[in-house]
Formats: C-alpha cells, sequence, structure tokens
C-alpha cells in the first residue's frame, strides 16, 4: 500500500528558506504525477504544487516563484523546495498523488515567523 513519509519542515523566520522531502514506498512512482499539499490552521488543505511524471511541474499563484518541485524517481523521493517564506506559508505539508489520493500520511509541519 502507498506511504508517503514528509519531513524537512521547521520553524523559520519570514524569508527563510526549507527544503522538505517526502519518501515514497508502496506505487509506481516513476509512474504518477505527484503533488505537495498543505493545510493551514484551521482551513482545507490544498494543492500548492504538482508534477507530473515526466517532470513538468505546475504551481498554485500564491507560491509561483518561491516554489520548486522536483522528483527523484530513482529514489522514490518528491522534494519541495521554499524560498522567500512568509507566515502565510505556516501549515502541515503533505506529499500525495496528484490525480488521485492515496492514503495520507503524517506531514510536516512548517512554522514561519516574523
Amino acid at each position: 500500500q502507498a506511504q508517503f513519509v514528509e519531513s524537512g519542515g521547521g520553524l523559520v523566520q519570514a524569508g527563510g528558506s526549507l527544503r522538505l522531502s517526502c519518501v515514497v514506498s508502496g506505487i509506481t512512482f516513476r509512474t504518477i504525477a505527484m503533488g505537495w499539499y498543505r493545510r493551514p490552521p484551521g482551513k482545507q488543505r490544498d494543492l500548492v504544487a504538482s508534477i507530473s511524471s515526466t517532470g513538468i511541474s505546475n504551481y498554485a499563484d500564491s507560491v509561483k516563484g518561491r516554489i520548486t518541485i522536483s522528483r527523484d524517481n530513482a529514489e522514490k523521493i518528491l522534494y519541495l523546495e521554499m524560498n522567500s517564506l512568509t507566515p502565510e506559508d505556516s501549515a502541515v505539508y503533505y506529499c500525495n498523488g496528484h490525480r488521485y489520493q492515496f492514503p495520507w500520511g503524517q506531514g510536516t509541519q512548517v512554522t514561519v515567523y516574523s
């Protein structure tokens, strides 16, 4: 079964950077479009960025230009490089399939303070 283990979150000052990682198992990772999602406190979980099996990426308008999604198909790892962070980026971040969501992992907490 699909498993996602997210890591790399933390407490960071506004303007700082973080790199999130998601180790994926139980699915044929290289053939599946993937996404990073986030759930801010008290809000719903939304898609932040997606990447196709061939590496084509798309981003939510709120993060465009500041965030880069990438994937390592050999190691089955999904990455999210985040720069110029703002308090509005504070959330629990999750990875999952893009077009189809498997059971969710625990996520990784990102907290940005000003």
